[in-house]
This record gives structure tokens, sequence and C-alpha cells, in this order.
């Protein structure tokens, strides 16, 4: 009896812990973002103001309409799409953060797929 009640307190706790996230340190500045795709990694470097994204990847460069729908989450759409693949908005949810990176997933909107990745600030 004393182990369930031991296991118990110990799963509330954890239930109840819920992590600080400092989502507006990111809203703004020049980042590095890295995610895996089927074993493979992707690294891109973007500059984000409030409203526009500006990205770099394989020396391409696209820039993307940011619209925040709250403090930790917002869509980008690619605001000259070159591909019915490209038109497709991407919804951004900031998981955890620390001092100068977060933790996001993502996924075309509508899409139940989800993807992981994390983003670096650069200074």
């Amino acid at each position: 009896m004393k182990s369930i009640f031991i296991l118990f307190s110990a799963l509330l706790l954890v239930s109840c812990y819920n992590q600080e996230r400092n989502c507006k340190d990111f809203k703004t500045g020049k980042f590095t973002s890295e995610t895996e795709i089927e074993g493979k990694k992707y690294t891109s470097t973007f500059e984000r103001n409030d409203s526009i994204q500006i990205e770099t990847y394989e020396g391409k460069i696209d820039t993307f309409k940011v619209r925040w729908t709250n403090n930790c989450e917002y869509v980008i759409q690619n605001i000259n799409p070159k591909n019915r693949e490209e038109k497709k908005p991407v919804q951004m949810k900031i998981l955890t953060t620390d001092s100068d990176s977060y933790t996001f997933e993502y996924s075309f909107v509508g899409d139940s797929k989800k993807q992981r990745g994390t983003v670096t600030k650069q200074n």
C-alpha cells in the first residue's frame, strides 16, 4: 500500500510540473534551425521580425509571412511559392525554451503528422 501511495504522489507531482516558456524572447532576431526527418538532419538560418521571416536553406532564400496565434504559436506561409507544396501554411508551436534556444513542433495546417526541431538564437 505504501508503494502505491509513493507512486501516486510521484505521478501527481510530475503531472503538475509545467515548464516556463519565454516565447516572446524568440519573436524577433537571427536564428539557426535544426530538424531531423527520416534520419536526415536539415539545417537552415533565418531572420524574423514580428510578421516576416526570411530563411536560407541550401543556398535558397524564401520569405514567409508570420502570423502569431498566441505567444508560443504561429503560422508561416511562403510569400512566393513555386509549387503546390510551398503554398501550404505551416503551424509552428514552441514547446520549451532555454536562454538562447527553443524546441518546436510543426506540421502543415490541418495535418496530424508533426515533426520536431530546435532553434538557436544567434547573437
